[in-house]
């Protein structure tokens, strides 16, 4: 809640283009896509909408317009005039119910529930029964068969002129000519004879061109009777009338899927068995207190409790119907679409065949072949309507007799009959595609025979081949699921159709706005000038990556080889060297060859440790630092390690041996390059025990604190003092103990490295390292910290030599 203030008190939510509709839809959009939960939600609250809410609110809107009006029916569905068999319209079916009262809030809104439900569900029904009737009645037909037949007379009148006749005669002579020039006798004939037909139906189909389709008694109308005496030939009926059969089949209709159902689910049963309860419920259409009234004059007293005491049960079978009549307006819908399309198919056929008749007839080829393809398949269009008359004909007329033999079990039929809908909307394709092949392949053999000089066959027996004209047989009547889906990205990847939806690349596909908004603004980047391509500032920026594994190569086969943990270890300095970070090292590493993962993760662990742990040296020389860490790692004692890891952290230290040592490799020969003398003498004498007096003695007299000449430290073991020795000798000999112990240092670090399960060697490393430490920090001044200093395992005055 305090959310919800804090929103309506920003300014923004006060600006007026913030609620726009479009805004407004693009942020509940949004909201609803965010996450599956929600758009599952979304789905369903959508299909609960328009399958229950959407229709109640259409039926009390035309309940609420027909009190207004005054009538007792529902005005938005009295025009469709559809009736029982009883004569009563279904714009006045009722559902008679107690609406309750203050003192009855449950009963109040079960019946508000239910009514909302009938009111939808009326909809619904009676616009598929109407669907139904009025499709079969052709009464459609007649709103397009003047404006059709007079545009058929005016295109006649523009295109059958003489000087397109003599045009095509002319050609059609040519090719007489050409034939029998190369002795095709039979073509020449047959080519003549279907210009002299074509002459003589040409004026009599011209005159009128529509006139054989659209008329009272025209294909379509015959092919509807025909459709309807069959399917109630099929049914029993030994001699059907039609239009007679049409009136009775909405009545029909109107008894098995509207009163009936209505009965059952108003008051528990079919009222009509009882003929004084047929009749009174009937006479009270329109009213609901007088229909439950008169269930209690005829004798009905369950039907009138029913009425009276409305149950959540009949909010369940109010959903069930619902559905039911949801697939039968589906039904009718598919139904009604497909004999509609086949009669105006007829028609479109028709219109071509002007051409043909005007024109195309006469010439030898595809021309003919399309007259030839319009004829067929206008009578064949007529067929195909007629099958499907039949079709819904004998569905009908089969679900009627279902509901006859049910004897007032009308519910478990009406589930029945919703099944049989749904068959029969599958079925319905499978019947479309054979008529479909058939017409084509009528239509080839027509087209055949006269291309070919009367043979259907072009040069064999068989009857195979394609007539000019024909294209694919098939191809484009029928596509199977994978064929819809390819037809689709086809033109979902079309370029009109990437321009049609605002420049946007294959829009049918999920996301391809976004993707255009994010393409667009990698374009502004990648467009600007220097950088993209080979040389631009993006490929500079990764330029680096390359340098990186070079280097860690290169040192990887200097120190080791690849796949090797001291090879490792030597890449990663080099590449270090080179400039890389620690979130650099995985790519150099792999750039530079190493293909084992164990390797790889263990050197870089390793190098990242000791890095951190150097980080909190005190030591003046941060190389120093490093190796008193690699030290600490490798040293016995501590957590337990693999042999990969302790393998990663001893080359490591041999590492940052190297390192330390190329940082102090240097410096002038003591005593002018002679073997011996003072100042080796002293060097000498501090390095077999280092001791903070001698070391703060050395660097007085190098930093000018003690002036030269004067009296030194005492040494042991006859040692002479620094007397005599120059400040700059001093310096000299202070870069010479550095140079010493780096040497020392990476000498005990490469004989580790030999021979790592060497005790002695390993003591000679600590021993080592300690030197070098507390030298750095007798010269610095800074003592590290107590858990920071290297262990010493000699602290006596002699100590041996790291082993060379």
């Amino acid at each position: 809640m305090t959310a919800f203030l804090d929103r309506f008190r920003r300014v923004e939510f006060w600006e007026i283009e913030r609620w726009q509709l479009r805004p407004l839809i693009g942020r509940v959009r949004a909201w609803a896509c965010a996450t599956r939960t929600r758009r599952w939600i979304t789905g369903i609250a959508l299909m609960f909408l328009v399958l229950f809410v959407l229709p109640g609110l259409v039926g009390t809107a035309a309940m609420a317009g027909a009190a207004g009006s005054g009538s007792s029916g529902d005005s938005a569905l009295s025009w469709m005039d559809v009736k029982d068999s009883s004569g009563v319209e279904l714009s006045n079916y009722v559902f008679a119910t107690n609406d309750g009262s203050v003192l009855h809030p449950m009963t109040t809104g079960i019946a508000l529930v239910i009514s909302l439900e009938f009111a939808g569900w009326m909809v619904i029904v009676t616009i598929g029964i109407w669907l139904i009737t009025y499709v079969l009645s052709f009464r459609w037909l007649d709103l397009f068969s003047a404006p059709l037949r007079a545009v058929a007379r005016t295109l006649s009148a523009q295109v059958a002129v003489p000087i397109v006749l003599i045009t095509a005669a002319t050609i059609g002579a040519f090719f007489v000519a050409w034939f029998v020039l190369r002795g095709l006798h039979a073509k020449a004939a047959m080519q003549i004879a279907t210009m002299l037909g074509v002459a003589v139906l040409a004026p009599i189909f011209l005159a009128d061109p529509l006139s054989d389709v659209l008329s009272s008694d025209g294909w379509l109308i015959q092919g509807r009777d025909l459709g309807i005496e069959i399917a109630a030939g099929l049914n029993g009926q030994s001699n059907p009338q039609p239009g007679q059969l049409v009136s009775s089949m909405q009545g029909q209709l109107a008894d098995n899927f509207a009163r009936s159902p209505l009965q059952v689910w108003n008051f528990g049963h079919v009222v009509d068995v009882s003929s004084a309860c047929r009749s009174a419920w009937s006479a009270a259409a329109g009213d609901e207190g007088q229909t439950a009234s008169a269930m209690q004059a005829c004798g009905d007293t369950a039907a009138h409790n029913a009425a009276e005491k409305p149950g959540v049960g009949q909010i369940g079978a109010g959903i069930l119907l619902l559905i039911a009549g949801t697939l039968l307006l589906a039904f009718a819908a598919v139904l009604a679409i497909k004999i509609v399309w086949s009669a105006l198919d007829s028609v479109y056929h028709g219109l071509m065949a002007i051409f043909g008749f005007a024109a195309g007839g006469f010439i030898y080829g595809p021309t003919q072949t399309f007259l030839v393809r319009s004829v067929v398949h206008g009578f064949f269009a007529a067929a195909r309507m007629a099958a499907e008359v039949v079709y819904l004909g004998v569905y009908v007329l089969f679900l009627g007799d279902l509901f006859k033999q049910a004897q007032g079990q009308v519910m478990s039929v009406f589930i029945i009959g919703a099944i049989v809908e749904v068959v029969a909307i599958l079925q319905l394709r499978r019947l479309t595609a054979g008529l479909e092949k058939g017409n084509d392949w009528v239509a080839n053999r027509f087209a055949m025979a006269i291309q070919n000089g009367g043979r259907a066959g072009a040069g064999g027996g068989s009857g195979g081949g394609t007539a000019l004209g024909m294209g694919t047989l098939g191809a484009g009547r029928s596509m199977s699921a994978l064929g819809m889906l390819g037809a689709v990205s086809a033109i979902g990847s079309s370029p009109l159709t990437e321009w049609a939806w605002g420049m946007t690349r294959t829009p049918f596909r999920p996301q391809a706005r976004k993707e255009r908004k994010s393409s667009l603004a990698q374009w502004d980047i990648w467009g600007a000038p220097g950088f993209g391509g080979p040389d631009g500032t993006y490929m500079q920026s990764y330029a680096h990556f390359p340098a990186f594994a070079a280097a860690a190569r290169k040192g990887a086969l200097a120190y080791g080889g690849i796949n090797t943990a001291m090879g490792a270890a030597a890449a990663i300095q080099h590449a270090v060297d080179s400039g890389a970070g620690r979130i650099h090292l995985p790519a150099a590493l792999r750039g530079a060859g190493f293909t084992r993962d164990d390797i790889i993760e263990h050197a870089i662990s390793s190098w990242g440790i000791i890095d951190d742990n150097a980080q909190n040296s005190v030591l003046a020389d941060k190389q120093l630092g490093r190796v008193v860490a690699g030290m600490q790692r490798v040293q016995p004692g501590g957590k337990a390690r693999s042999g990969e890891e302790e393998a990663a952290d001893l080359a490591t230290l041999q590492s940052a041996a190297y390192v330390y040592r190329r940082a102090s490799k240097g410096g002038r020969p003591l005593d002018g390059g002679m073997p011996t003398g003072q100042q080796r003498d002293y060097v000498d004498n501090y390095m077999d025990r280092p001791t903070k007096e001698k070391m703060e003695a050395l660097k007085n007299l190098a930093d000018g604190s003690t002036k030269p000449g004067t009296a030194g430290v005492s040494m042991t073991r006859g040692v002479p003092p620094l007397s005599g020795i120059t400040q700059e000798e001093a310096q000299d000999m202070l870069r010479w103990i550095g140079n010493e112990h780096s040497f020392r240092v990476l000498e005990a670090a490469n004989a580790l490295t030999a021979d790592r399960q060497n005790p002695l060697l390993m003591r000679q490393l600590q021993a080592a390292v300690a030197d070098a430490q507390a030298t750095d920090s007798y010269a610095s001044g800074i003592a590290p910290s107590p858990w920071k200093i290297a262990a010493n395992p000699y602290p006596a005055l002699s100590r041996p030599r790291p082993v060379p």
